[in-house]
């Protein structure tokens, strides 16, 4: 579900207040959002690996020394493949140009602020 306009703000304040007050942490994160498991390279890798196996496999039965060190190499390259993390398509998202909010609280008292003034509206 995506997210309302509101919530989206909400959003893109919590990342300005991070980056204001951990920019070490934030630009730690931003690296490592990007950067996720894909099941399509989990899917092929495994198979490929499954596939060495079994080249592995033919090279034992039929002593064929250079027909399973092949397959070993296909079944490292799969699970070498279905392990690694790869890079997401999308570009990192952008701040925007609003200042983050200095107020004295620091982060979690902004966030507690937002969060009640949030309930309080549904309320009435």
């Amino acid at each position: 579900m995506p997210l309302s306009e509101h919530e989206q703000r909400l959003l893109e304040q919590l990342e300005q207040q991070l980056h204001a007050e951990d920019p070490k942490f934030a630009s730690h994160m931003e690296s490592a959002s990007g950067r996720s498991l894909s099941t399509r390279h989990i899917v092929v890798g495994s198979l490929v690996a499954i596939a060495g196996i079994l080249v592995l496999l033919t090279g034992i039965l039929s002593q064929i020394i250079a027909v399973g060190v092949l397959g070993f190499v296909i079944m490292g390259a799969g699970v070498y493949w279905a392990t690694t993390r790869r890079a997401g398509a999308g570009s990192p998202r952008s701040t925007g140009n609003k200042p983050a909010s200095s107020s004295k609280g620091g982060f979690m008292a902004n966030l507690e602020e937002r969060w009640d003034e949030r309930h309080h509206g549904e309320d009435r």
